[in-house]
């Protein structure tokens, strides 16, 4: 192309936005409502040469643009804008510092840190009021123009109901750098994601969906390259329509489609953890890669009335302004393109709660969600928020808007402690094992919407939930200050691992009844990757910079006979679910639909088998707890189940409550091993820390579903 380079660009249009190629050369297209003038930086396919820069000729409602005909797929580009550097008034531009386009829908080349990817004098006394005249070039990757061609005619989206769905959180590359069945290069790439033994690891188990950790293009930080350690959950987006270079073993975007295709012939969904409330880009005194040198003042909130800072409610040094229309406008895009160039089946929002940010605070009526909700593609995708961040007001959970699930942390945090053995959980316990209706019952929301989870990437592993008691981040490199101290954990009598027999035996008992509630429990499970086997972190409750065993699934490990005994528990659980509807009904339960003569929908008792008075909920010392559940069962029958609790550390006999029926356990955490057998006495004897699920079914009654 050096030869062939024009001396100026055509006008071209100014949308679509991005580099769009359309088989006789490229448009360009990039948003600016405040730069004077915006170049075209084309290098060669290594991206190390830089062969000219031509400006964009038009600028059109605040969208510079340009054409460069005989441009191919494969083109490597940047950009350079010019302005005012008044960091004061919010404008930090940077004409030295080469941009990724924010449209970039694929990199070439990696961060390389120098002092010159900041548009200041790093050491200068001024800071970034300084103004630095270094090319950055050397030291950034490059957008790349591709060609979005893939056979997608026979792919099916499995589209499964939200009250039928399993989540599987997983990092890409974790799941699979350990496993020695596939090739070096293939680890930890969409490859591996794909392969036949992980894909039948989670057919097995019974996933719907597998969640994944971000896989949008992301830049280590320096403080963490400094200590040989990288942004390994990849929190850090530097990109948010590009797929992490990294991830890519053949270096083609046809790899992430050919992973999301087999997913769906397994009929598992494919859903993208995205971060779309803050950039890399960090606060005044972070790098300049690409929002930030093209309109600092138009993609970032500011503080009103000091401009040169940035408003913090992500705890990450800057925010996204979605109430500005054109970040909207970016956001909405890269969403809809993941789910209509790769069929994405839905996303996972970082920070949720400062997506719904408007100048007042959080808002469910916000731009954000008013423009997600009236799309037609992407209202119809699985939509789940992490419903908290750290600026005012900053916990939403329960107040999103019809639509979205939320994570639901008051559900993990109560049957961590239930069966950890607190004091005063009963009530807390029958509120969140039946959806959490304080939280999500209003505006016709349904129990789906509760993402009920144990354990996720932040925090501890399920393992470690009974093995410790304090947090052990030491490997992070800050002096075990980083990280959660309150866990909800206990570690039963001995810090870590231990060879006592009885320890090891309650705490697979605890682990057991955990997982047993959580999948028992009306809304949507989550399982994070590797707690269906015990994985360990050894005690790291935050291991975002872990890049190595602590962090990936060792499939070693799994293939222990303890393991596999955890995991072959885990697939029984989730066929309980499947295999019983009303362990996962789509509705809130009041309690005042009789369904059989004496029995309502939804019941409470003691281990007594007598229906719980005011008084005893308020018992806090009481950690017997029985649920009744009656419905229509698979084949529409009418079917009664009881879900039976002993968070206490002794044995407790529980009589069923009446009338009386012919009861089968289905489910004892205590013998797991055990097949369903009727109840053979009056009573259940049921062993401490333990969870049973039995069932009774009156075939010649039929109720509705």
């Amino acid at each position: 192309m050096a030869n062939s380079l024009p001396d100026r660009l055509e006008t071209g249009t100014p949308h679509p936005l991005g580099a769009t190629w359309d088989g006789l050369g490229v448009n360009f297209a990039v948003f600016s409502a405040n730069a004077q003038r915006v170049e075209l930086c084309v290098f060669d396919p290594t991206g190390h040469r830089e062969l000219g820069r031509l400006p964009l000729p038009e600028c059109t409602d605040e969208v510079w643009h340009g054409y460069l005909p005989r441009a191919h797929p494969g083109t490597v580009y940047g950009y350079r804008a010019h302005g005012p550097y008044q960091p004061h008034h919010g404008h930090r531009f940077n004409p030295h510092k080469l941009l990724l386009d924010p449209y970039a829908k694929k990199l070439t080349g990696g961060f390389r840190w120098s002092d010159a990817m900041f548009g200041y004098r790093v050491h200068s006394s001024r800071l970034d009021l300084s103004f630095d005249r270094r090319d950055s070039a050397p030291a950034v990757p490059k957008s790349v123009v591709i060609d979005e061609a893939f056979d997608w005619s026979r792919d099916a989206r499995p589209d499964v109901p939200w009250c039928e769905t399993v989540i599987y959180e997983a990092h890409l590359r974790g799941v699979s750098m350990m496993n020695g069945e596939l090739r070096p290069h293939e680890r930890g790439s969409f490859a591996a994601l794909a392969s036949p033994g992980f894909v039948d690891h989670l057919v097995k188990l019974g996933i719907t969906a597998i969640e994944l950790l971000p896989v949008h293009a992301f830049l280590d930080e320096r403080f963490l390259l400094e200590r040989h350690l990288t942004n390994y959950w990849g929190y850090n987006t530097a990109a948010f329509f590009a797929p992490h270079p990294t991830y890519l073993s053949t270096r083609r975007l046809s790899e992430m489609r050919i992973a999301v295709r087999q997913l769906h012939a397994a009929g598992i969904e494919v859903i993208l953890d995205v971060v779309y409330n803050h950039t890399c880009e960090g606060n005044e005194l972070g790098p300049t890669v690409s929002w930030r040198g093209l309109d600092n003042a138009s993609y970032y909130r500011l503080i009103p009335g000091d401009e040169r800072h940035y408003i913090n409610d992500t705890g990450c040094g800057n925010t996204v302004n979605l109430s500005h229309p054109r970040v909207l406008q970016m956001v909405m895009d890269s969403l809809r393109y993941w789910t209509t160039a790769y069929h994405v089946d839905g996303f996972r929002f970082d920070l949720g709660a400062t997506l719904g940010r408007e100048g007042h605070g959080f808002d469910p009526g916000s731009g954000f969600f008013d423009a997600i909700r009236q799309d037609p593609v992407l209202s119809l995708r699985k939509l789940i928020s992490e419903p908290w961040d750290v600026g005012p007001g900053g916990y939403q959970v329960g107040r999103h808007p019809p639509g979205f699930a939320e994570w639901n942390d008051k559900f993990r945090d109560c049957v961590r402690r239930f069966w950890r053995g607190d004091a005063g959980m009963r009530a807390e316990l029958a509120a969140r094992i039946t959806g959490s209706a304080d939280l999500f019952n209003h505006r016709y929301r349904r129990p789906w919407a509760s993402i009920n989870f144990l354990a996720s990437h932040d925090g501890f592993t399920l393992a470690d939930l009974v093995s410790y008691e304090q947090k052990h981040n030491e490997a992070n490199g800050e002096n075990n200050a980083d990280g959660h101290n309150e866990n909800c954990s206990s570690n039963w009598g001995a810090e870590g691992p231990t060879e006592d027999a009885t320890i090891n035996e309650t705490r697979r008992r605890v682990m057991r009844s955990m997982l047993a509630c959580l999948f028992t429990s009306l809304g949507t499970p989550m399982l994070t990757a590797g707690d269906e086997f015990g994985r360990t972190q050894k005690g790291n409750n935050n291991a975002y910079c872990q890049d190595n065993e602590t962090s990936w699934l060792d499939w070693v490990q799994a293939d222990t006979e303890e393991a596999r005994s955890l995991a072959s528990f885990t697939a029984r659980l989730i066929a309980l679910r499947k295999n019983h509807p009303l362990l996962r009904d789509s509705r809130f339960l009041h309690g005042d639909n009789e369904v059989l003569a004496g029995i309502k929908d939804v019941g409470w008792f003691d281990e007594r088998g007598e229906p719980l008075t005011s008084e005893v909920w308020q018992d806090p010392e009481g950690r017997a707890l029985v649920l009744r559940r009656a419905g229509a069962g698979l084949d529409g029958a009418t079917e009664v189940l009881l879900m039976i609790f002993n968070g206490a550390d002794t044995p407790l006999s529980f009589l069923p409550p009446a009338p009386r029926l012919e009861w089968n356990v289905l489910l004892d955490t205590t013998a797991p091993g055990a097949e369903p057998h009727p109840l053979e006495s009056d009573a259940l004897e049921l062993g401490e820390h333990g969870f049973a699920v039995l069932v009774a079914r009156s075939l010649g009654e039929h109720v509705q579903p």
